[in-house]
């Protein structure tokens, strides 16, 4: 077929000991109904049997290894310096995607030029069942959508394929981050652009105790600051122009301050930090009573939250 040389779309893939659902992630690559891809997978210093799964596959994964491990920005700038396709998606090495991903993402960016975005609805599922369809009735607006990505973020980075063209002059990640790069890329480039999204979930995101996210949810009130400092210093009058959603957003941080201090354990600051948020009462006297348990029960309370939400939704 004309093209196939070239690949169209580059997945990148970026893996560190991520053995255990690897295999599983990569099979849902090759069973997209849209062949026009590669994937570029860079290994982050891995010393599992990551490499041999990599390599078992054909031509269509480029593997690269780096030598020492780094931070997952890092990672995924580097394994996208290596990408030849119009169109950047990304895969988790413990996410998966359905068949029909890319066949219905790709046209979003055809039928409208200004399109620099597309994502999809999710569902999140721990292994062995599916737990929660992420956005659900919760449509997500169309087009010029930074305004509410700032003050309610939601987007998932397994289901988003971006336009090429439209980074080349922000750039890509900022290797600051060690949670939130995905978020910091996408609000840059929906402060600029259109983002469009196919209503279903085209993905699943694989909720386990073993992720980046949970081993490291204590950091995310320091990064969140620092990505409010970096938009306020990119932008001319954006403390003024986005006042309402910056409140909320701060409003947000303070939430996962408090977590942060629990998980860090270090309950008592958890308690003062309460004392000067604006949370209702009830929600107050649950992270209050929170504090007076153990960390552990953090993530079995996570998991339990979207399952209790998939039966309200």
């Amino acid at each position: 077929m004309p093209g196939m040389n070239k690949p169209r779309v580059s997945v990148i893939m970026n893996c560190l000991n991520g053995e255990k659902y690897l295999r599983e992630a990569i099979e849902s690559a090759y069973a997209q109904t849209y062949k026009n891809w590669e994937i570029i997978f860079w290994d982050n210093a891995s010393t599992d049997k990551s490499a041999e799964i990599a390599k078992s596959f054909d031509e269509k994964i480029r593997y690269f290894r780096s030598d020492e491990n780094y931070c997952l920005g890092k990672a995924r700038n580097l394994a996208l310096a290596q990408a030849k396709g119009e169109f950047i998606a990304f895969l988790d090495c413990d996410d998966t995607w359905l068949p029909e991903k890319l066949e219905k993402q790709i046209p979003c960016f055809e039928n409208n030029p200004e399109v620099a975005l597309v994502f999809s609805d999710m569902m999140i599922f721990d292994g062995s069942r599916d737990i929660y369809q992420y956005l659900g009735k919760h449509k997500p607006p169309r087009g010029n959508v930074f305004r509410e990505l700032l003050v309610n973020y939601f987007i998932g980075i397994v289901s988003v394929v971006i336009r090429k063209s439209a980074v080349k002059d922000i750039g890509w990640f900022d290797e600051r981050f060690e949670l939130i790069e995905d978020m910091d890329l996408f609000l840059r480039i929906a402060y600029l652009f259109k983002l469009d999204y196919v209503d279903e979930p085209l993905v699943k995101w694989r909720l386990h105790e073993k992720s980046t996210t949970f081993k490291k949810y204590g950091l995310f009130a320091d990064e969140w600051d620092l990505l409010l400092e970096k938009l306020i210093g990119l932008y001319p009058d954006f403390k003024e122009n986005y006042a309402k959603e910056i409140r909320g957003y701060a409003s947000k941080t303070t939430q996962l301050r408090v977590l942060g201090e629990w998980l860090n354990h270090r309950p008592i600051n958890a308690r003062k930090l309460l004392n000067n948020t604006d949370l209702g009462k009830i929600s107050r006297f649950g992270y209050l009573v929170l504090t007076f348990f153990p960390t552990s029960i953090f993530f079995p309370l996570y998991k339990l939250r979207y399952r209790i939400r998939s039966f309200v939704s």
